[in-house]
């Protein structure tokens, strides 16, 4: 069995964090182009705005380096006796955690599976339609007796 610690090597690290660094290295570079030039300071302000939430973006993916190491863990246990791949559906719906996917599959040495693990992968426009829709929430309230 494999533990934990394989994850957290630098390469994988590398590798699971590609988006991050896609969008740190996007973010740089917008912040680099002079704007100022065209003498509209709105356009700064703009470019700020943009470069800020790219920045973000890359941050926040970073920060999930520890749950990334959790859902390892957690995908490897429940597929180390035989791949079950409802447990992978969760993960084919993101970039990062097809990236995920790919690795457990290669430390359970069935990467051959994931082309079956594909129909779980939701299509763009599907996403998209989804993203528009409003969400269903539901609260429970109880009473707490003292």
């Amino acid at each position: 069995m494999i533990s934990e610690k394989s994850i957290a090597t630098f390469g994988r690290f590398v590798y699971l964090n590609a988006y991050a660094f896609l969008l740190l290295i996007m973010g740089a570079g917008m912040a680099f182009i002079p704007i100022y030039r065209f003498g509209q300071w709105w356009l700064v302000a703009a470019q700020a705005v943009v470069v800020f939430i790219i920045l973000k973006g890359s941050v926040e993916i970073f920060r999930s380096w520890n749950d990334k190491k959790r859902k390892y863990h957690v995908l490897f246990e429940r597929n180390v006796e035989s791949l079950r791949p409802d447990t992978f559906s969760e993960y084919m719906k993101a970039p990062c955690g097809r990236l995920l996917v790919k690795i457990v599959l290669k430390d359970l040495d069935k990467q051959n599976e994931y082309k079956n693990l594909k129909k779980y992968k939701e299509p763009f426009i599907k996403k998209l339609a989804k993203a528009h829709k409003p969400k269903k929430s539901i609260v429970y309230m109880r009473e707490i007796k003292r």
